[in-house]
């Protein structure tokens, strides 16, 4: 019940006072689709899912070079970075491990193979060539396997159509911050293509944090490159070849707090994902397929050698870690009102890594030769749709591992349309598993080869609603998750062990208002209470409330300005390891301008942080203050 009271509130708050301005007809807008919740396209409002869709409009008027940025104002996400730009970047969908997010582009799967827990880092991810985003919550193993037990997001890239655009951007701003971006995209019946590449440069900040006494700047580098390119021989027959890769460079210290700095601690990061896929359409649009192939491959290298003040330490790493995926999906038409989705995916992990240190104490060496795993996923999935009022998809999913067997899950989504008052009530019930990560499994001393998967179940129920020809919408979606066999480190033996148990139970409120044409205000709340079942303990790093306020108002035709306001409460850390403390709530307030000068010509800028607010996203670490950026972008 306190949920609800504190949901209601804040959505009142905000809906109050723009009524007043509602009188005036609006223009309809066009149906949202999206792709991930169900793997083929369906109209937002039939879904049951928790779906949040960042649109390339989004993207322009925020004026993010980064995802993870834009991550920060979506509902039920927690994102930790352990320092400026470039740094460790974890994502906590629902409270749940950063490794029960599935990360995809263009359906690729990006998690890392060779990291602890095969989660992905999105410190290097930038926002080029990006189409929309979409980021879907609760357990999604029926669809997606292991690795989706909290939920996925989905990066897709721009398809090019029409005449060739190109653009060139460039822009500087605090920290010695320098980024330049080009691209281009087009098409036609037959071919089209997309194409983008940026550079970004900057001397950032202590990642240790400065007011513990550490100076030295950590900065970072990153090239990137997005591409797509299309074919479409007949009708019925499409090819893709999608690509991806990034080249960064970050300026690491040794940890965070006092003492934490290093001045020549470096990592190299090196991401190439490619992804081909042929699309087959068979009597009259009955029968659809898919099958694609996809590489994922991450190649990180760190050094951090002696300097007068770690006179006796040095060491060395390197992780290198490849996924290899083949997929085959099937979608039948079986009535107006019923489709089936089934397909199979083989994917094979490997990785491996070689660490070397010198220190006071000797040196040590830990090789990892190279280990692999394979896994067979076997899904279908049916969709129905009923008097265009009740929607619903029910699917059951067995994936078939090489070390642990076999695993089956489930999940129901039915959702329930009130045309004549513009209602949706909806409602998800499902299960989910992660395998054991190589590291996990076969580390040299502390892996267990007899790992069992991780599990959990979840539910979620909501309500939306739409008033006044979609100019508000509102909704609450109520949450709560239970996880098992959670794999953890256990100091007694030394090893990786499924001793984990947790709960995470919450609400996520959101409010959408649209009072004239050229104004839009979205605001959202969400409440999170987790438990570590071992200790009675909060889950650490995850937020018990967070709010997002967004203001966009475009003015003159030509000019747009947005303001972002981010809390987020207080949270579990440690302080530092093995002290437990809290870490202070702190509220940020950002703002991005753009006017389009010319018909080819823009100016730019944006203030981060914009009242210089001093905080921590994870104990220890620092984060930039007051920040000013500005650029101009050519288009032809």
């Amino acid at each position: 019940m306190k949920h609800f009271i504190s949901a209601f509130s804040v959505l009142s708050l905000v809906v109050l006072f723009p009524f007043c301005l509602l009188a005036q007809e609006k223009e309809v807008t066009l149906e949202e689709v999206v792709v991930t919740a169900t793997r083929v396209e369906t109209p937002i409002e039939q879904v049951a899912s928790s779906t949040t869709v960042i649109s390339s409009d989004d993207v322009e008027r925020k004026k993010r070079s980064t995802v993870l940025e834009l991550l920060r104002d979506v509902p039920g996400v927690d994102v930790r970075q352990s320092g400026g730009p470039g740094h460790l970047t974890d994502i906590f969908i629902r409270g749940s491990k950063s490794e029960h997010t599935l990360v995809m582009i263009d359906g690729v799967e990006v998690n890392d193979p060779i990291s602890p827990g095969r989660s992905f880092d999105f410190a290097h991810l930038t926002v080029d060539n990006i189409e929309r985003i979409e980021v879907i919550r609760g357990p999604q193993s029926t669809l997606y396997g292991s690795d989706a037990m909290g939920g996925v997001i989905n990066i897709i890239t721009k398809k090019g159509e029409g005449k060739p655009k190109a653009f060139l951007s460039t822009e500087a701003g605090s920290f010695a911050t320098f980024r330049e971006s080009a691209g281009v995209r087009g098409g036609d019946k037959l071919v089209n293509y997309s194409l983008a590449i940026s550079r970004f440069d900057t001397e950032g900040i202590s990642a240790a944090n400065k007011k513990d006494g550490n100076y030295e700047r950590d900065g970072y580098e990153n090239t990137s490159l997005s591409t797509r390119l299309g074919f479409t021989p007949k009708e019925n027959l499409n090819i893709d070849f999608i690509l991806r890769y990034t080249d960064a460079k970050a300026d690491l210290d040794n940890s965070g707090g006092a003492g934490g700095d290093d001045p020549n601690y470096v990592q190299r990061s090196k991401q190439f994902f490619f992804k081909t896929q042929a699309g087959l359409s068979l009597f009259d649009q009955i029968w659809d397929q898919k099958l694609g192939f996809a590489v994922n491959q991450h190649d990180r290298d760190t050094v951090n050698r002696k300097d007068p003040e770690h006179p006796f330490d040095f060491e060395r790493g390197s992780y290198d870690g490849q996924f290899l995926k083949v997929d085959w999906q099937h979608t039948l038409q079986l009535h107006k009102t019923n489709r089936l989705v089934t397909g199979f995916e083989y994917e094979k992990e490997e990785g491996k890594s070689r660490y070397y240190s010198e220190s006071a104490f000797g040196p040590y060496s830990s090789p990892f030769p190279k280990k692999t795993a394979d896994i067979r996923g076997y899904y279908i999935q049916d969709q129905v749709n009923l008097w265009d009022r009740l929607f619903g998809t029910v699917g059951i999913r067995i994936d078939d591992h090489s070390r642990f067997g076999t695993e089956t899950t489930y999940r129901i989504a039915p959702a329930y349309l009130i045309k004549e008052t513009e209602t949706k009530i909806k409602g998800t019930f499902g299960t989910g598993f992660k395998a054991p990560s190589l590291y996990q499994l076969f580390a040299p001393s502390y892996g267990d080869k007899n790992l069992k998967p991780e599990k959990s179940e979840g539910w979620d129920f909501g309500v939306e609603q739409e008033l006044f020809e979609k100019t508000v919408i509102l909704g609450t979606t109520f949450f709560r998750s239970h996880f098992e066999d959670l794999i953890d480190y256990d100091p007694a033996t030394s090893k990786y062990i499924n001793i984990g148990r947790a709960e995470t139970e919450g609400v996520e409120a959101f409010a959408s208002l649209r009072p004239i044409d050229d104004l839009t205000l979205g605001v959202n709340y969400t409440h999170t209470d987790t438990e570590d079942k071992r200790t009675g303990r909060d889950l650490l790093r995850r937020a018990k409330n967070r709010l997002n306020l967004d203001l966009n108002y475009r003015f003159l035709k030509e000019g747009n300005v947005n303001l972002g306001v981010m809390y987020v409460g207080k949270r579990d850390d440690w302080k530092p390891y093995p002290v437990r403390g809290k870490l202070g709530g702190y509220t940020l307030v950002n703002l991005a301008a753009s006017y389009q000068i010319t018909r080819n010509l823009q100016a730019f800028g944006r203030i981060d942080n914009l009242f210089d607010k001093d905080y921590e996203e994870v104990s220890g670490y620092g984060t930039p203050g007051l920040s000013l950026f500005g650029g101009l972008k050519f288009s032809f």
